[in-house]
């Protein structure tokens, strides 16, 4: 009786609040989707390495989506975080154009936000330009329609749960997750600048903690700047890699403790920020071959820059992961648990698409101008997280008369190209280049939202620290001057809507390391972006709308792949699919790893969207089974092989390490899958392991 009456008088003044535009209420919804893409045969998206294709999965990529409308619903803002590399343009048209489909111009590219959290271990090839689509053999469908329908099936979720509730933010600071990668660049700052701060990483973490009007909590967005390379260019896992991991462990504290794939209502985004050069491989760089330090300039030992890598500090990458994961989860939790300062205030959005090929800008009474895109010779070099090939060094500020030779058989760049990007030597010259489409984004979004004092800057590329604090800088005077309070609080969002590589300060793009070689706009970019910014911030303060920019085209149609299909799928005589090949032993103990191979079929016949290819399943006192965990547990693993192209046979390896606190039991290990005939056809199978016990 009294709850009844309590809970009507809760829902009145819920009522009541929204009706008098109560500026700290907002309708807000959360949801979460499987965005996992392929999980064997196609190139991961990040370090270029030609061989680390895609072997398995570690844990699932998702899709984590959160409406935020003003107490009058009458504008909102849509923020997705993806376990992805980056958002691209064509993953960002067709989100949309799904979304039209269903709300009409409810979500729109100017209210919708796509930032990807950079992890280095998910398959790539949903891009529609060249440079990025070169090691996965061009584009991949799969991949990008994965991406594609989950994120939309994630703001649909949002959708269905909006809810009147609360915004509060909180800030603090996380010291050991992340170093410079290239601290030598960063001292070519001004003496001045880096005077005013701490550290030549950004180590502020930002939270926003979202409840009903109960308090009960719905969700959390937290940004913090670090490089998702804590997995290194040898995995061949899926991963969400450290933010990932850190994502998980949150919701499985908010939701229980459970991480399988369809429960829980608590959604956490551990997002990306200005992490240009931001590693979290924080025993920093040495030489393999000798332990000794690597030359600090070019990255290099005895000249080789393949032997200067950093490692994290774990034991191996997967610890690594979970050490770097775990401190973001801790240092976002405790933020979270003790934010009070109330978001109050409308909800708004600018958007623009810009052509960033030739913007005027000046600079101390001087016309510059940003220039068509060209990556540079450092850019090959890789970084100590994952260095390149043929010996390229970071530092490059010269030619190299018989790279230039291989680099002009492409194109060769202009003398104003050249002087536009001084001192980048020009390796790739992809502005001028348009076969078999473009190689490079010439037009790129720029994109605002304002949560009350909150301002969130989704920014289409990379920035390093000091070009992050400039811009976040910039956004925040330009708001304050047109009449923002001081409690206005920028934040940037990282790798949004479409990727246009890195963004430097002036003084770092001279020293020319990995960085700077792929600023590819040039010296001046940063420069542009921060005049475009502050438009979208007097816009937004002074109510004003802004031109849409150019239309972006859509190279879709064009998209060139060369990735091979399934063919079929095969077992031998006398096997079926899902038949154990190496079974279980009888018995295990905390900390022992059950391992389980069988006969499988092609993970891309099916990519078992919000299910699994595995489960660790318990027998309870009744003898029914039920699910303990799915290959979205830190604890399992799914390796998979082609043991013979020719005949069409693989093996799927399942690992269980069985962690502390495991109930003591009987246990059994299942595979699910299908298998691809020579017709076409696609059927499902499963197998399991013998019953064991953990002890």
């Amino acid at each position: 009786m009294w709850s009844t009456a309590l809970l009507v008088l809760l829902c009145s003044v819920a009522l009541v609040q929204l009706a008098h535009g109560d500026d700290s209420t907002y309708l807000i919804g959360v949801g979460r989707y499987d965005i996992t893409g392929p999980a064997a045969g196609v190139e991961m998206m990040g370090y270029a390495m030609p061989q680390q294709y895609a072997s398995g999965i570690h844990i699932r990529q998702w899709s984590r989506a959160f409406i935020i409308a003003d107490s009058q619903n009458k504008s909102r803002v849509v923020f997705v975080s993806i376990d992805a590399c980056m958002g691209t343009q064509i993953l960002k048209s067709q989100v949309v154009n799904k979304l039209k489909a269903l709300y009409g111009d409810l979500y729109t590219n100017d209210n919708v936000l796509i930032s990807g959290t950079h992890t280095h271990s998910a398959p790539a090839g949903y891009f529609q330009y060249v440079m990025y689509e070169i090691m996965s053999l061009g584009f991949v469908n799969q991949t990008l329609q994965a991406l594609v329908n989950g994120i939309v099936e994630s703001i649909n979720i949002a959708h269905t749960s909006l809810q009147p509730g609360k915004l509060l933010i909180n800030s603090g600071q996380l010291y050991d997750a992340s170093i410079n990668r290239s601290p030598t660049a960063y001292l070519f700052n001004p003496p001045e600048e880096r005077a005013k701060y701490d550290y030549d990483t950004d180590k502020g973490m930002l939270v926003l903690k979202m409840v009903d009007l109960n308090g009960k909590d719905i969700g959390m967005i937290d940004w913090f700047a670090v490089h998702c390379t804590s997995m290194n260019n040898t995995n061949k896992l899926i991963s969400g890699d450290n933010k990932g991991y850190a994502s998980m462990l949150m919701e499985q504290a908010m939701n229980g403790g459970n991480d399988l794939p369809k429960e829980g209502y608590f959604v956490a985004a551990f997002a990306q920020s200005n992490e240009g050069d931001v590693s979290p491989n924080i025993l920093g760089p040495h030489c393999i071959d000798t332990g000794l330090p690597c030359d600090p300039v070019h990255s290099t030992c005895n000249g080789k820059n393949e032997k200067c890598i950093a490692f994290g500090p774990g034991v191996d990458m997967m610890d690594s992961t979970r050490i770097i994961g775990e401190r973001q989860f801790e240092a976002g939790k405790a933020l979270y648990g003790n934010a009070t300062t109330i978001v109050s205030g409308p909800v708004d959005y600018r958007h623009q698409f810009v052509d960033m090929t030739n913007i005027n800008l000046v600079v101390n009474g001087t016309n510059v101008h940003t220039c068509p895109t060209a990556m540079g010779y450092s850019f090959a070099a890789g970084t100590t997280d994952g260095p390149g090939a043929f010996n390229f060094e970071q530092g490059s500020t010269m030619d190299n008369p018989f790279w230039d030779f291989v680099r002009d058989i492409l194109h060769t760049p202009s003398q104003a190209q050249i002087e536009c990007h001084h001192p980048k030597p020009i390796l790739l010259d992809t502005g001028d280049v348009t076969f078999p489409y473009p190689w490079q984004p010439a037009i790129a979004p720029v994109q605002l939202f304002r949560i009350g004092q909150l301002a969130i800057i989704g920014v289409p590329g990379e920035f390093t620290t000091m070009s992050g604090r400039r811009l976040r800088d910039t956004v925040y005077q330009t708001l304050v001057q047109y009449g923002f309070g001081s409690d206005t609080v920028p934040v940037i969002a990282g790798l949004a809507n479409t990727y246009c590589d890195y963004i430097t300060t002036f003084e770092e793009y001279q020293e020319q390391r990995y960085e700077a070689g792929s600023t590819i706009y040039g010296p001046y970019t940063l420069l542009a972006f921060q005049q475009l910014y502050a438009n979208l911030a007097i816009a937004i303060a002074k109510n004003q709308s802004v031109d849409p920019g150019p239309d972006v085209p859509d190279y879709g149609p064009k998209q060139v792949s060369f990735d091979p299909p399934v063919l079929f799928d095969h077992v031998p005589s006398p096997y079926s699919f899902g038949s154990v090949v190496k079974d279980a032993k009888p018995q295990y103990s905390v900390n022992d790893t059950v391992e389980v191979d069988f006969w499988s079929g092609h993970p891309r016949n099916n990519l078992m969207t919000m299910q699994t290819f595995l489960t660790v399943e318990q027998k309870d006192a009744s003898g029914d089974w039920s699910v303990y965990l799915t290959d979205n547990s830190w604890f399992t693993q799914f390796h998979w092989q082609r043991t013979s192209e020719l005949l069409g046979e693989s093996i799927a390896n399942i690992t269980w390490t069985i962690a502390p606190g495991t109930p003591p039991g009987t246990y059994k290990i299942q595979h699910f899958g299908f298998h691809k005939e020579i017709t076409g056809n696609i059927y499902p199978y499963s197998g399991s392991s013998s019953a064991f016990d953990v002890i």
